[in-house]
């Protein structure tokens, strides 16, 4: 499992009591992980809801520590979900749920501020340990995952690249914010100084004419960068 910390010296206590709500129009799914998560001790499923608009509504009258969503859902699905609860203010840790034919929507759920992913055949140790870690102010999502999107990532449009004039170290740095990376973690991870990440990143918000990192993240993946 891929995991990273935004702020280990600020991350909060872990209640003595989780309260997670699941979030899925499939029944026999929900049974599934209402099951792990009924045999660990200090977690309580509070309530299923059945779509966005369901969990929405509940929330309203009963708040949760972490939120487990699936992305595809009628009505309202799981990124119209999280992008709702986010533009509220609300930082409720989200965990959404996918198969691996969701490889496409998963970049778009990071945008939207997701906290991570786990595949719905997830072991109960994996989801546990998701849950406090989330919590904790992680973010985090399954090696499996992370294979796809790599390939993904290999396989982009060359095309797409040239004709915006992105150069390979802007589309690694590119990839990194779409991962949820800040600039001091990218800038980590290439082994650059942080401040030129920032220049990196000045420059792909002006060839993608955007004004903001969620903006860029939104462009390239309408354009295939991504």
């Amino acid at each position: 499992m891929i995991y990273k910390k935004n702020d280990t010296k600020n991350a909060p206590e872990l209640p003595s009591l989780i309260r997670v709500a699941l979030v899925d129009d499939q029944p026999l799914e929900r049974q599934s992980l209402a099951s792990l998560l009924s045999i660990a001790d200090n977690i309580e499923l509070t309530w299923q809801a059945e779509d966005g608009e369901d969990a929405l509504n509940k929330l309203k009258r009963q708040n949760v520590d972490v939120l487990l969503c699936d992305i595809r859902m009628p009505k309202l699905d799981g990124i119209n979900t999280l992008k709702q609860l986010r533009q509220a203010n609300n930082n409720l840790p989200v965990i959404m749920l996918t198969t691996f034919s969701d490889y496409q929507l998963l970049i778009h759920s990071i945008a939207s501020g997701a906290n991570g992913f786990l595949l719905k055949d997830v072991t109960h140790n994996h989801l546990i340990n998701a849950i406090k870690q989330v919590i904790n102010g992680g973010y985090l999502f399954e090696n499996d995952i992370h294979e796809r999107l790599s390939i993904l990532h290999k396989t982009v449009s060359e095309e797409a690249q040239q004709a915006m004039n992105i150069s390979k170290r802007e589309y690694e740095i590119l990839s990194l914010m779409a991962g949820g990376f800040s600039n001091q973690d990218i800038a980590n991870a290439i082994f650059l100084a942080e401040g030129t990440v920032k220049n990196h990143i000045s420059a792909l918000l002006l060839k993608l004419k955007s004004q903001g990192r969620t903006e860029a993240i939104l462009k390239a993946l309408e354009l295939s960068l991504i």
